[in-house]
């Protein structure tokens, strides 16, 4: 698409070029050059030729074709709308129609007859959708290889020097826009006329600089190497030739963006993505936050495709939806839209209220805000999460963390670090907690859970647990502790496995000690923590001393009341496995 757009002055060619016909005396206005005449086949001329060939891609948008221009003014059906087409600036307002709803199929009507105008800037008249269709195919797809160049163009007006047979100058011609030029040049490679460019002149690239040439051979050089350094903007998106991949790589990284719209190989995703927050950051790496709080990293880069325009490359290891090559195809305030063919599309709008990025010092904040449950360890292909049950961890200021097992606090230490790909990673150690003795990368940090890995096959899982603002934990809290309990029943299937815990009672306190009495009044020591994860639940973990050992259960509270507590625990596809009544002792 041509960085200027200019009016052309329909004057007829040969009244610019015979102005001075009548004039009888040789017109000299510089020494006559073999040398600087440019000549029918050269490259030069067919440079010349190629940068003031009629660009057709400006009014794609109405016509998806690159070689013609529709003349104005035309009347269209936008999605039902009626437009009259005055001037280029009214093709934002086909833009806005078509960019009301996301979801929406865009539709186009002309109506006709139209004037078209081709590359070569004949006009031809259109009768009905057919012949439009006709010409549209002969100018190919879009962002094919054409031979206009629009990557720079002439600064008008510029002169040429009209020699005869003997280079003598007899007359001199003005240009005042492509259209004059390119049929001027016409004359030149069909031999009708010998010329030269009378210099300096001034050419303009597309991103606005001016070069200042003096000759032939500058002119050549100039041309050559502008020529494929931008991007044609040959699609049939309007107003999308404003971003480069400069502009583009500090506008991805201003804010966050969140997903509103998915396709995936010709199927919507929108739903499974919607409003998943991705964040792109320096040195290339991209953040994404899912809506349940999944932090995934990955690799993002831009680049320019000539012909194409600015691509976008996301990699990430764990969403293949996302890993691609995706080309720009708009940017607008606070929205991008990026595809790949015609089956995969994004669109993302910007909020730079979201946080997504973990910093240490927020990362420390929100583990020492309340305890945590170890609700997965699995470790060298182990799951050691029943050690926890009922074991919460604690962190503190000072890097200091704590475990409580049996109502008694164990100390250790921990450190948030940064990792060198930009990860935020815990270490934690604990006295005869091996398991946790290494240096955990935060995977995903939610409001409710944070999940964690070490060399990408130990894997954690830590579920937030803040004791004193539920009212259910706070009232099943007091039922527990303020008696003394027994057990009532247990049943493992079909299997009545009561008596196995005949005259034991069994006391919780508040330190999160459980204190059972056998009936020789010796101790087992338990740990227990009643918590919510979607339902309530009553952990118990009692080591390995038997029979309570058959206890260690994350136990379901399926009813409770002073003086009667009735737990199941349930298989993973959530059947009952046990159930077990704890009754209060008289």
């Amino acid at each position: 698409m041509k960085t200027n757009w200019r009016i052309y002055l329909l004057l007829p060619f040969f009244a610019l070029l015979f102005f001075n016909s009548c004039q009888e005396e040789v017109v000299e206005i510089t020494e006559a050059s073999e040398e600087e005449a440019l000549v029918a086949e050269s490259e030069l001329t067919a440079f010349v030729s190629a940068t003031s060939k009629m660009d057709g891609s400006k009014d794609n948008i109405i016509d998806q074709a690159s070689c013609i221009s529709i003349k104005l003014p035309v009347t269209v059906i936008v999605n039902g709308v009626e437009i009259i087409i005055d001037s280029e600036e009214d093709f934002t307002i086909v833009e806005a129609v078509f960019d009301e709803f996301d979801e929406d199929d865009d539709n186009l009507e002309m109506i006709f007859p139209v004037t078209i105008i081709n590359a070569d800037y004949d006009e031809v008249t259109i009768s009905s959708e057919a012949e439009l269709e006709a010409h549209v195919e002969e100018c190919g797809g879009e962002n094919e290889v054409d031979d206009d160049i629009e990557c720079i163009d002439f600064q008008y007006p510029i002169s040429f020097s009209i020699f005869n047979s003997d280079f003598l100058i007899i007359d001199t011609v003005e240009i005042e826009n492509d259209k004059q030029l390119y049929r001027f040049m016409k004359k030149i490679r069909n031999s009708e006329v010998l010329a030269s460019i009378n210099y300096p002149i001034t050419m303009e690239l597309a991103d606005g600089t001016e070069v200042v040439v003096n000759n032939n051979v500058e002119l050549h050089n100039t041309i050559k190497e502008a020529k494929d350094a931008c991007d044609e903007d040959d699609d049939n998106d309007y107003n999308d030739d404003d971003f480069t991949k400069e502009r583009l790589d500090e506008y991805l990284k201003k804010c966050p963006w969140l997903i509103h719209e998915f396709k995936r190989n010709a199927t919507s995703l929108t739903d499974t993505y919607f409003e998943y927050a991705i964040n792109f950051k320096e040195e290339g790496v991209v953040v994404m936050k899912t809506r349940n709080g999944d932090i995934l990293t990955g690799t993002w880069e831009t680049s320019v495709e000539l012909g194409k325009g600015v691509k976008l490359k996301m990699e990430f290891e764990n969403l293949a939806d996302f890993t691609l090559e995706w080309y720009v195809y708009e940017i607008e305030e606070g929205k991008i839209k990026i595809y790949q063919e015609d089956s995969n599309r994004i669109i993302m709008k910007r909020y730079c209220d979201i946080i997504i990025d973990n910093t240490i010092d927020r990362v420390e904040s929100y583990l020492q805000e309340c305890l945590w449950r170890v609700t997965k360890l699995n470790v060298d292909g182990t799951d050691n999460e029943t050690d926890y049950i009922g074991t919460p961890l604690k962190f503190y200021e000072n890097n200091v963390v704590k475990i409580s097992v049996n109502g008694e606090l164990i100390e250790g230490t921990y450190e948030v670090f940064v990792i060198n790909s930009g990860n935020i990673g815990v270490s934690i150690e604990l006295e005869d907690r091996p398991n946790l003795k290494k240096q955990w990368v935060i995977t995903f940090l939610g409001t409710e859970l944070i999940k964690l890995e070490n060399n990408n096959t130990n894997k954690m899982t830590l579920m937030r647990h803040c004791p004193g603002t539920d009212n259910d934990l706070n009232y099943i809290d007091d039922i527990v502790v303020s008696s003394t309990w027994e057990v009532a029943s247990y049943m493992v299937l079909d299997a009545d496995l009561t008596e196995n815990f005949y005259l034991y009672t069994i006391n919780f306190l508040e330190s999160g000690w459980i204190k059972v009495t056998d009936p020789n009044n010796g101790i087992i020591d338990g740990s227990w923590l009643a918590y919510r994860n979607s339902e309530l639940y009553l952990a118990m973990h009692f080591g390995i001393e038997l029979p309570f050992s058959q206890l260690n259960y994350r136990w379901k509270i399926k009813e409770i009341t002073q003086n009667r507590i009735e737990l199941v625990n349930l298989s993973f596809i959530g059947e009952t496995e046990s159930t077990l009544v704890l009754e209060k002792k008289e």
